[in-house]
């Protein structure tokens, strides 16, 4: 298992990243086979949200329930959680109210003392930089929370909450898959249009930001297709995607799951790839591809097989 630095002066974690989603209805038992598989394979960090699981804190309330780690054990992991999303009639709160509220909640739930990284889980219209620093400064000093985070902001968003906050924001999560990668190909195919009909989605040099300020992005939904339900492994849409991941799997003794996280794993910004899956064959698949050492030509011949244009 390869690891990556958090942040600018972070730990070093796993470039793979446990995502606790969709644990809201798994047995103790499930869940404690899923985490022990993780760690197996070399994963140090598990990640959640206040409203994962259809009810607030219920996957976190699950993950503590289930596991209730040792503090040794405890030590050896990063636990990462979200706040900002209401649910039911939806809006954004990025109150210091609220995220301190949330991270009380998530603490309780997750049976910790404290979490690593707090993350604002998405960009907030109405955001007061200086309610998000003073919660930052009182869940640091309290020793509730290690590092700060974001998640889906654009490098503006990011630059308007550093006219308060001082915390480093070390990580960055975005929605990044080979079939969801304008990211990626807006600057490849910089002035020239990626794809005849498509519509770009500019996401203003997000990367090559986070890059230069050492943020760690997080890739999120790394197997979905491009805006539509499911994902494109073994997608009917995607027969030249496909038949060039098997090939890869062939070469290099893996599944195309591997070759997909690849993808992204082998990419020099150090991305970490957050699997939402909870087969535990699954994440140990995905997982052999933490370290893959794609080509040049073969990274760009899965860029291009899943539709974009090289110039």
């Amino acid at each position: 298992m390869r690891h990556v630095p958090l942040g600018p002066a972070g730990p070093q974690v796993s470039n793979i990243v446990a995502g606790m989603m969709r644990i809201g209805d798994k047995s103790d038992q499930q869940i404690r086979q899923l985490y022990r598989t993780a760690r197996a394979a070399g994963v140090d960090v598990f990640d959640h949200a206040d409203i994962y699981g259809g009810q607030r804190h219920l996957c976190e309330e699950r993950f503590g329930q289930a596991l209730q780690l040792s503090t040794t054990e405890r030590a050896e992991l990063t636990l990462q959680t979200k706040t900002g999303v209401i649910t039911g009639d939806p809006y954004y709160d990025s109150s210091y109210e609220h995220i301190v509220a949330s991270v009380e909640n998530s603490l309780r739930a997750l049976a910790t003392d404290y979490v690593d990284v707090l993350i604002i889980h998405r960009p907030d219209a109405l955001v007061e930089p200086e309610e998000v620093a003073r919660a930052f400064d009182h869940l640091e000093a309290s020793g509730k929370v290690r590092a700060f985070g974001v998640s889906n902001h654009t490098p503006r968003q990011i630059d308007l909450l550093k006219t308060a906050v001082q915390q480093p924001l070390v990580v960055n999560q975005v929605q990044l898959s080979l079939t969801h990668s304008s990211l990626i190909a807006q600057g490849i195919a910089a002035n020239i249009q990626d794809r005849p009909g498509a519509v770009t989605l500019n996401g203003g040099g997000l990367i090559d930001y986070c890059r230069i300020h050492q943020m760690t992005l997080q890739a999120w939904s790394p197997f979905q297709k491009g805006t539509g339900a499911g994902v494109f492994l073994g997608a009917a849409e995607y027969p030249e995607l496909n038949a060039a991941l098997e090939r890869l799997a062939r070469t290099y003794g893996v599944t195309p799951l591997a070759v997909a996280t690849a993808w992204i794993t082998r990419h020099p910004a150090g991305m970490q790839v957050i699997l939402g899956t909870t087969t535990p064959q699954r994440l140990t698949d995905a997982s052999a591809g933490s370290d893959l050492p794609l080509s040049r030509q073969e990274w760009y011949g899965l860029f291009r097989a899943a539709g974009h244009h090289v110039p």
